[in-house]
């Protein structure tokens, strides 16, 4: 190719600038090469791709979650609703009272789950489902496996379903709680047109999934924001459903006593900034009241350097960023854009719920 482009090249300036025609020549050969590597390149990729090596496949699987230990508890570091809080008591009630229940009262002649325990939390985003996931385990003084969607895919057809079943078996050995986030991607509704390999993958995983769970003799927990996607079959499997609620007067007051911690310096009384911010918090989840904190705190730093005073948080300052992040509930969060509606029957088609 080079060779006829140089040919070509001396032909069209025949007559012209010799260094011109050079420096052209150049740019060619410099052109081929780059072409060449990049033709390497896209065939290692794809050869990589193709061949799936016994011991890829294996880290792939081991890589796919971790264990760990929950360094919070529900007692101790856990802001919840009332309501909210009795149906969690509820669930650990279950785990220690399993004796009385399914031996003196002889409840497992009638009832073969054993100790499995199986919850979804559901509720609006920010409301504490993740921490009381991991608090829930570590008041059990159990370990933890967290995962989503994005850990269970495989890039390898079929894998995603083995790496179901590893989770589980792993969970079994290490007498783990099961934590799964952003569930209604996993327990939607099985698609009943199957039209694609992915389409078949989705089943084989849902499938699989409520397969683990029904041998399951363990505790898993579910969460998400979006709850009335799952598929009957899996909601009928889960034991305790749990609403997430925005947090009450009471809950915000302990939130916010919890989040203005000693070492802050307040301008005004402690009491005062509590009773104020709760008031004017009214509708905002535990997530949102923390990023107040993390608004008001470099906003008081920062104007106390402009005024060359000791740094002290003021009770206006956190009114401010109060009114600031209400502003954005209303502003960013609500809006105008609408889906289509080939868009709506799309996403609803991948999340496998009903038209």
């Amino acid at each position: 190719m080079a060779l006829v482009m140089k040919k070509m090249i001396k032909e069209l300036f025949s007559v012209g600038n010799e260094k011109q025609i050079s420096d052209i020549e150049d740019n060619i050969v410099s052109l081929e090469k780059a072409r060449e590597r990049l033709k390497k390149f896209q065939t290692e990729r794809e050869e990589n791709s193709i061949v799936e090596h016994p011991f890829e496949k294996e880290e792939s699987l081991n890589s796919v979650f971790q264990i760990v230990q929950p360094i919070v508890t529900l007692d101790n570091d856990v802001v919840l609703s009332t309501a909210t809080r009795i149906h969690l008591d509820e669930g650990l009630a279950k785990l220690k009272f399993h004796k009385t229940i399914y031996e003196d009262w002889n409840f497992s002649s009638v009832d073969k789950q054993g100790r499995s325990v199986i919850l979804n939390f559901y509720g609006a985003p920010g409301t504490g489902k993740t921490l009381t996931a991991e608090a829930f385990a570590g008041s059990l003084g159990q370990p933890i496996i967290k995962l989503g969607i994005a850990e269970l895919e495989s890039k390898f057809m079929g894998e995603t379903s083995k790496n179901i079943q590893a989770v589980f078996k792993a969970a079994t050995e290490a007498n783990a709680v099961l934590f799964f986030d952003e569930a209604d991607t996993l327990l939607g509704k099985r698609l009943s047109s199957v039209t694609q390999g992915i389409d078949n993958e989705v089943n084989a995983m849902r499938s699989t999934l409520l397969i683990e769970l029904e041998r399951f003799n363990g505790i898993a927990i579910f969460a998400t924001n979006f709850a009335k996607n799952y598929d009957e079959a899996f909601r009928s499997r889960i034991s305790h459903h749990i609403h997430f609620d925005l947090p009450d007067l009471e809950a915000r007051k302990k939130l916010w006593a919890k989040m203005l911690v000693d070492q802050i310096p307040l301008l005004e009384s402690k009491d005062e900034f509590i009773q104020t911010a709760s008031d004017l918090s009214d509708g905002f989840s535990g997530r949102e009241i923390r990023t107040c904190m993390r608004l008001v705190l470099p906003k008081a730093l920062l104007e106390a350097e402009q005024k060359n005073e000791d740094p002290k948080v003021k009770l206006e300052q956190l009114q401010e960023v109060i009114g600031r992040i209400k502003q954005a509930k209303v502003e960013v969060a609500n809006s105008e854009t609408k889906l289509s509606a080939k868009e709506i029957s799309t996403a609803k088609s991948l999340l496998g719920v009903n038209k």
